[in-house]
């Protein structure tokens, strides 16, 4: 690993208490952080990333579209793989979760459950969550044989038993997208009556898409694939795939709190360069309103570190300080 250059060790600025200040800080260990944090090494930033250790890609066993694993690879090795390369780049590292933060002279100031931390720029990639569905047992068979991602997901499932969980005009709409990989499509509304309006209704009626009412009352797998679910009344209905639709939590508090404006469903609002309407405060990833996948989180990382970097250096070059050694006092 190379040593830290004489740039890196010139940074001296500190925050109250001595606490170090940051060029920049990402929150959020996931794919987007991790991108972006390998792009500011490599650009001679120096970056910290505060990980809680929630990213979502630790749910999926199997990867199957992230270009250049052939084979597939397990979520939990690909952020291995790339928290490896971050390092590499001398990226920082702390596992914490931060609690609160605020914005004053020009800095951030972030409270951890462990540590408080100090930056000029800020990059949020603190995702999401996906709200499981909620049936007795599925929670094992998440990434195996429960999804919660057509465009990710779909192709594995051709030809199978797929259920859609939801009672919704989405949970209708992706039941009509799933009929490209299977004519074996049917909803699921556990329970609820469907609130989905006149022209899905009649969609489902033109493709013969069946809908189930019953609750749900457990799910019966083998090492995580489903075999049947129960309903109420004792019908075991075969499904080999579940799909969900109940929504997503998005992890935007940080931002709120900062003053950024987020949209209706919970989304930070972004520009092309992952700019939020907050000065030097970044989002990326899928707590943004990018279609949340691996791959897109990755690419929007990379977008903001980018942006990131530029504005370091057009800030820098205002003052005539690209160089440690020369600083104009």
């Amino acid at each position: 690993m190379s040593k830290p250059s004489a740039r890196r060790k010139q940074i001296k600025e500190n925050g109250p208490g001595g606490a170090r200040c940051w060029e920049v800080i990402i929150v959020g260990g996931g794919m987007a952080g991790l991108s972006a944090a390998i792009y500011l090494g490599r650009a001679e930033r120096e970056t910290l990333v505060i990980d809680a250790g929630k990213s979502m890609a630790k749910w999926e066993p199997d990867v199957q579209n992230f270009l250049g694993f052939p084979e597939g690879i397990s979520g939990k090795d690909l952020l291995l793989r790339a928290r490896k390369q971050a390092q590499r780049y001398q990226a920082a590292f702390v596992r914490d979760k931060i609690l609160s933060a605020r914005r004053r002279n020009h800095k951030f100031f972030l409270r951890g459950m462990n540590a408080s931390y100090v930056c000029r720029r800020l990059l949020l990639a603190t995702g999401i969550l996906h709200v499981p569905p909620d049936i007795p047992g599925v929670q094992v068979c998440l990434g195996r044989s429960m999804f919660f991602c057509k465009d990710c997901d779909g192709y594995r499932v051709k030809g199978q038993n797929i259920a859609i969980y939801g009672w919704t005009n989405e949970a209708v709409e992706y039941a009509l997208a799933m009929l490209t990989y299977s004519r074996r499509v049917a909803i699921l509304t556990d329970g609820r009556k469907p609130r989905w309006d006149g022209f899905w209704e009649q969609q489902l009626e033109v493709y013969g898409i069946p809908v189930h009412q019953e609750e749900i009352l457990k799910v019966r797998h083998e090492r995580g694939q489903i075999q049947f679910l129960l309903l109420e009344g004792g019908a075991k209905l075969p499904v080999a795939k579940l799909f969900t639709t109940r929504g997503d939590i998005y992890f935007n508090s940080l931002a709120k709190g900062l003053g950024a404006e987020v949209d209706s469903t919970g989304e930070i609002e972004v520009q092309l360069d992952m700019s939020t309407t907050v000065e030097k405060l970044y989002a990326a990833g899928c707590v943004t309103p990018a279609n949340c996948q691996m791959i897109i989180a990755a690419g929007q990382g990379a977008i903001a570190a980018q942006a990131i970097n530029r504005d370091i250096f057009e800030e820098r070059l205002k003052v005539c300080a690209l160089h440690p050694d020369r600083v104009v006092r």
